[in-house]
């Protein structure tokens, strides 16, 4: 799959201050330009504003333009389903997140990412459901390209592809009970989020970091994430109810010396 990254190239997050600073500088440059983007969850993970987001512009691939849908309401297609996964692994979707390819994820070209689809193999009947996370497949006659993890539970993971149907669900809504049901969330602005400002392999340095960034603006922590076999510790800054709060947070630390830095939902 050629794979598109729909928002922009994100740049450091990190102040320039100490030779240290300049190996996050670095990383992040690396990594970070393959992390979660602004405001991404499903509603489990991800969260619309009346801002348009990135990853929901009109974008143009090879001379063709795409529309991304407002909603997933109604939306069903059958077509031919492909996967995409190691070459890809670790790499940033459009949301903005790191590509898992034993993750239950998928490319559709213009369901609003964060959507949840059933995928139902029309020969086998067997079903995945997947969250819509990046852009694509831009190969004639495709219509959704899905993690390898979710190819290899659809059972088309030897053919490579394989005749489906495509039904959109909607945003995951967890309950207290362990249950989870999928719809339209009565609003995509309340939750809890925070900024992630920087992404580290060295345990040490993302502590130290945080550490400093507690002291100076009150609250940050640090969330262990495993990609592609690597373990990356993200630092993250603040607490916030609002995606509305959090968005105008993250402006706020870009004129501070945060560029980059980029708002998530924290589940």
């Amino acid at each position: 799959m050629n794979n598109i990254y729909i928002s922009n190239s994100q740049r450091m997050a990190v102040p320039i201050r100490t030779a240290w600073y300049l190996s996050v500088v670095l990383f992040t440059l690396l990594t970070s330009a393959c992390a979660t983007h602004q405001y991404a969850r499903s509603y489990q993970n991800q969260n619309e504003s009346t801002r348009q987001r990135p990853g929901q512009k009109p974008y143009t691939v090879a001379g063709k333009y795409y529309e991304p849908l407002s909603s997933h309401e109604g939306f069903v297609q059958e077509g031919i389903a492909s996967s995409y996964g190691r070459d890809f692994d670790g790499r940033k979707t459009s949301s903005g997140e790191l590509f898992d390819m034993h993750a239950m994820t998928a490319a559709h070209k213009t369901l609003p990412l964060g959507v949840y689809v059933k995928v139902r193999h029309k020969q086998s009947g067997r079903e995945v459901i997947v969250r819509i996370n990046d852009r694509g497949p831009f190969v004639s006659g495709r219509i959704i390209d899905l993690s390898e993890g979710a190819a290899r539970r659809l059972g088309m993971i030897q053919e490579g592809v394989a005749a489906v149907t495509v039904t959109a669900l909607g945003y995951k809504i967890d309950h207290a009970d362990g249950g989870a049901e999928y719809g339209t969330p009565a609003s995509y602005d309340n939750g809890s989020f925070t900024l992630q400002v920087a992404a580290f392999k060295n345990r040490a340095n993302a502590y130290r970091y945080a550490g400093e960034l507690k002291r100076k603006y009150g609250t940050a922590d640090i969330q262990e994430a495993i990609v592609g076999g690597n373990t990356f510790y993200r630092v993250r800054l603040g607490r916030y109810s609002s995606l509305r709060t959090a968005q105008t947070a993250q402006e706020s630390f870009e004129r501070k010396g945060f560029p980059g830095n980029f708002v998530v939902a924290v589940d």
